[in-house]
């Protein structure tokens, strides 16, 4: 097992081994909860997901964090513009995103902090860098941290820095990606920030963007620790001054693999609210865009490419995923009662596999998956499969959906709908024809179709 990954810190892929064997320690940034997470956002939560439940399937022990930005200017700017204490306001989106998440089969992180449950250890870090001199106090109390303090300032995303001004400082969380400047470790009390900040040894104020997540993951990962992931947005200016003062605070080479999704398009273009191509999990869910439909639009392409989301895309994604059901309905029926962990795998789930280990190259692999499932698809129309192979067949399911996520392993039927499936069976028996088509049709309303085999009927999702 050859594992690489492409490493954004050097612009090449490299072989991934993590510090402590067996154990990765992996840290993601969270939403910033001003607003409803869109698609966007979720192409990249899906691609960290699919990482992490990679290297699960890969034998790692995974050590997640995933910050919640709940105090920056947007936060703050968005609570003042609804009249509404900060506090609640983030609860509120906070809650949305955990839904989505949970809609979309994304793994929980282990740790999920909160940036204004973590003021004090911002103030240490800013301290530590006052300390060594990387950061300066101005006269209003603010803390910014001097780039021309530190030697590697713009490496991680290959700025150029000729002709650069110390003196020039930005307050903002976010600005130009063609201007690196001195940014805001501590933002002194304005007035518009109303009962939000903090005591601090400068004065009362709040923690800038940047230093949240330095402090963050290092308190609960180490100095030093596996794999940083984000969207390409955050390379520049957030993941460059995030490494910048940690490493100038700490001294410790702070990740060791920094890994960014390319951006998500929408129908060849940016996603718009005034273009009508701006969509949130619930919006496609109400068009009948199952979460499912919506997590494998999402993955079905490599994660450092740019990828177009189209509404006949998430339906042909929908097809797909019936496809794959019922070819493991057609596995289960063949192999019932066998054991599945008595066989090995089939040759192409290391092919699979191999095409994963090569910095997550999802095409590959599902250009494996696929070829495999029409080989046996033949097999079975031609009555040649022998129970073994679709033992085995079912147990490569089993594995690509461990990282796809696609289906439940077990169908979770509700107790109505299996008590209406038995009516109907008993009119079927009985000959009630009128009755039985009855049935199928109130179950179909309700979202449940019944196919008769000789095993007995299946009752599927629609």
């Amino acid at each position: 097992m050859s594992i690489t990954f492409f490493n954004t810190a050097t612009k090449q892929k490299e072989a991934f081994t993590p510090l402590e064997d067996g154990k990765v320690k992996l840290y993601t940034c969270g939403p910033t909860v001003y607003d409803y997470a869109h698609i966007g956002n979720f192409r990249t939560f899906l691609f960290e997901d699919f990482l992490k439940r990679y290297l699960l399937l890969r034998g790692f022990e995974v050590t997640h964090i995933m910050n919640l930005t709940d105090v920056d200017d947007k936060t703050i700017d968005r609570a003042n513009m609804e009249g509404q204490d900060l506090k609640l306001f983030t609860k509120k989106f906070t809650e949305l995103f955990f839904q989505d998440s949970e809609q979309l089969n994304i793994l929980p992180a282990d740790e999920y902090p909160a940036a204004t449950n973590h003021i004090d250890i911002m103030i240490d870090l800013i301290q530590l860098l006052l300390e060594k001199e990387y950061a300066y106090e101005t006269e209003d109390g603010s803390i910014y941290f001097s780039i021309g303090s530190f030697g590697d300032y713009g490496k991680l995303a290959r700025l150029n820095m000729g002709g650069q001004q110390q003196t020039d400082r930005v307050s903002s969380d976010d600005y130009s990606k063609d201007n690196p400047q001195d940014f805001a470790l501590w933002k002194s009390w304005k007035e518009n920030d109303g009962d939000i900040g903090w005591d601090s040894p400068w004065g009362k104020g709040r923690p800038g963007w940047h230093i949240e997540c330095s402090a963050m993951s290092m308190h609960y990962l180490g100095r030093h620790f596996d794999i940083h992931c984000g969207g390409t947005d955050n390379i520049f200016p957030h993941h460059e001054n995030e490494w910048a003062q940690s490493v100038a605070g700490t001294g410790s080479k702070f990740v060791n693999f920094w890994m960014h999704s390319e951006h998500l398009l929408v129908d060849g273009g940016k996603m718009s609210k005034s273009l009508g191509n701006y969509f949130r999990v619930d919006d496609l869910v109400k068009k009948g865009i199952s979460p499912e439909a919506i997590r494998f639009s999402l993955l079905n392409g490599h994660y450092r490419s740019r990828l177009n989301f189209t509404l006949a895309k998430a339906s042909d994604a929908k097809k797909t995923i019936a496809r794959i059901k019922d070819f493991k309905e057609r596995l289960e029926a063949h192999c019932e009662n066998s054991e599945l962990s008595n066989l090995d795998l089939p040759k192409e789930f290391e092919l699979f596999m191999s095409a994963l280990d090569d910095d997550l190259n999802i095409p590959e692999a599902l250009a494996v998956f696929f070829e495999w499932l029409r080989k046996m698809n033949s097999m079975f129309d031609e009555g040649s499969i022998s129970k073994n192979e679709a033992v085995s067949g079912l147990k490569f399911l089993e594995k690509f959906n461990s990282v796809f996520q696609i289906f439940s392993v077990s169908e979770d039927i509700p107790k109505e709908i299996m008590e209406m499936a038995e009516k109907r069976e008993t009119a079927r028996q009985e000959k009630n024809w009128d009755a039985s088509d009855r049935i199928r049709y109130e179950l179909s309303e309700k979202g449940w179709s019944v196919e008769d085999t000789p095993s007995g009927p299946k009752i599927k999702k629609l």
